[in-house]
């Protein structure tokens, strides 16, 4: 995965966010084994919805969680492919054993 660096991306007070496999984080944000596996179940979320449905099923969940809970924070935490990643990411070999989908089984 390629590291970016930068005081522009992400926007707002998140630290760190993968666009297409991109992983862009903001300067002075330590990067932990943690923080890449839970952005690499995303890349894989991305990769097995073959990225613009990804982003597109993302942006209308997000939104339609605002509308139900009227919180930004808590409905970025709701979110299938958010669940996931916050879920799996402590987990090692989590990546290795991933079922397709993941994010919608349970």
């Amino acid at each position: 995965m390629k590291i970016v660096r930068n005081r522009w991306i992400p926007f707002g007070k998140f630290a760190a966010i993968n666009i297409f496999g991109i992983f862009f984080v903001r300067d002075g944000v330590e990067v932990t084994d943690r923080l890449l596996r839970h952005e690499s179940i995303h890349t894989r979320q991305m990769r097995e919805l073959l990225y613009l449905p990804f982003y597109l099923i993302y942006c209308l969940e997000w939104l339609v969680r605002v509308m139900v809970t009227r919180n930004f924070y808590k409905s970025y935490r709701m979110i299938s492919f958010e669940r996931e990643a916050y879920e799996n990411d402590n987990d090692i070999s989590y990546i290795t054993k991933r079922r397709r989908f993941a994010q919608w089984r349970k």
